[in-house]
């Protein structure tokens, strides 16, 4: 009996043996192959295959929200000063908004919401993409982190926004999260090396937000949108499945949207002009830097972008360059 035991506690240390050498083998294998996919065509006696910042003169800008709809409420008005001037902007939905409704979800919903804002682009001047994530469902993994840094680098990117942090909402939040993890990425050529990596790193800012914790909104850079008002109503109408159905049943109003497609317009510019204005007081002296003290304070509507530190630091006369309007 004793030598059976021997014999069995031999075999079961075998066993736990070999076991932990196949495993240590497969993690080497695992290593050698990431490491292999990440020295691609690796020279020593030469630098990596970059993208130098663009010399045609025009801006550059994406923009990634967490759904179909928030880079075109938060960044809309920026993004048509910029395409009118004829400086190249992308849109991106990192979800596709597949639940963002009471009625209607999956693939009917994302389509119908990818539509609206392939028609607020349009109206705005710019490209868009929605990504095939589902809503309420990011997380901000490696693969998502890749996904990003490739779309910053292929658009050349000299403006990169997005949401901050801390945020009602976890898709808003792990959207800034990836793009956070993305902003320093998008420099080191040896991560998505299949696409050519940017050899100088985007100013990335944030949207405006009125969340207090752990720190409030802070506007570095402050716009005027009363030329463009028009446009932003016109965008957030085309996206009625939101603001016409969606959020009023959420919010307890659905019952005072109008039937009427020019009394929705009406009703939905007096709802986000009210938003628009309290933007332009949250950065009001921003504005008045911008415009002087008196054109400042005569700003009705504006949009604000506080600047994310992953990034590069613009000084004034960057910023001034890069938000030319």
């Amino acid at each position: 009996m004793r030598k059976t035991r021997i014999v069995s506690a031999a075999l079961l240390l075998a066993a736990a043996l070999g076991a932990a050498v196949a495993v240590r083998g497969a993690a080497t294998t695992q290593s050698e192959n990431r490491t292999s996919m990440n020295t691609v065509n690796v020279r020593p006696d030469a630098d990596p295959p970059t993208v130098p910042p663009s010399q045609d003169g025009k801006i550059r800008v994406i923009a990634f929200g967490a759904h179909p709809d928030d880079c075109e409420i938060f960044g809309g008005g920026v993004a048509a000063k910029w395409a009118a001037l004829g400086h190249k902007v992308k849109f991106v939905s990192v979800t596709n908004g597949d639940i963002g409704h009471h009625r209607m979800a999956g693939g009917p919903l994302a389509q119908r919401r990818k539509a609206e804002v392939e028609a607020a682009a349009r109206i705005y001047g710019i490209e868009t993409e929605v990504l095939d994530h589902h809503d309420g469902e990011l997380e901000p993994t490696l693969e998502v982190r890749r996904e990003i840094v490739r779309l910053i680098r292929s658009w050349r990117a000299d403006v990169v926004l997005t949401h901050r942090p801390n945020d009602y909402h976890p898709d808003h939040r792990y959207t800034s999260i990836a793009v956070g993890d993305a902003a320093f990425m998008v420099t080191v050529p040896y991560f998505c090396p299949d696409t050519p990596a940017l050899r100088r790193n985007p100013v990335f800012l944030y949207f405006i937000d009125d969340f207090k914790k752990p720190l409030p909104f802070q506007a570095n850079v402050a716009v005027s949108t009363d030329d463009v008002l028009e446009k932003k109503i016109d965008a957030v109408a085309a996206m009625d499945s939101q603001f016409c159905e969606w959020i009023p049943w959420l919010e307890g109003y659905l019952d005072k949207v109008p039937a009427g497609k020019a009394e929705r317009r009406a009703f939905l510019a007096e709802r986000f002009g009210v938003l628009y204005r309290s933007w332009a007081d949250a950065g009001r002296a921003r504005l008045s830097e911008r415009y002087g003290e008196e054109k400042g304070r005569a700003v009705q509507t504006a949009e604000a972008f506080e600047i994310c530190e992953y990034g590069s630091r613009p000084d004034a006369a960057e910023l001034k360059r890069l938000f030319p309007f």
